[in-house]
């Protein structure tokens, strides 16, 4: 239980850093998020992949996509190869947002890794990657054995 109570800490600290930048531009942290997301994995433009990769709910995805289309940050356009995929793109209008996204994501990262070498850092990295592929592993093998909803 130690890796799940000390990663909350980890967690609550981005948290902190980013809420100045969600307050700044009147965004909710999901919003937030999703920008951001966007920004770092350009080619999971769609709902179905910020879902999957953030680990959100449908319904908060939806409603936070709406929310930055409204505001003039984000556009969703058909794919004109396949009409059932719709791809959301972040606009100019965000590029603030994005700079001050960046600047809290690379405090964090400094602030995490401070005192540490190269090498220990590339091995954190490492095993981080190691232990969430267990994550997904173990969820895939539960969602196998609970029935799907309805």
């Amino acid at each position: 239980m130690y890796f799940c109570d000390e990663h909350r800490g980890i967690t609550r600290y981005y948290e902190i850093l980013k809420s100045s930048v969600c307050e700044k531009y009147q965004l909710r942290q999901m919003e937030y998020d999703i920008l951001m997301f966007l920004y770092n994995n350009p080619q999971r433009n769609t709902a179905a992949d910020i879902v999957r990769n953030r680990k959100s709910t449908k319904s908060h995805v939806s409603m936070s996509l709406k929310v930055l289309e409204e505001k003039g940050l984000i556009e969703r356009r058909i794919d004109k190869d396949n009409k059932k995929r719709v791809e959301i793109y972040i606009l100019d209008s965000a590029d603030d947002i994005i700079k001050d996204g960046i600047r809290v994501q690379k405090q964090f990262a400094k602030d995490m890794f401070n005192g540490l070498t190269d090498d220990e850092i590339a091995l954190c990295k490492q095993i981080f990657k190691k232990i969430c592929n267990n994550a997904e592993a173990c969820i895939k093998a539960a969602n196998k054995k609970v029935p799907a909803e309805k």
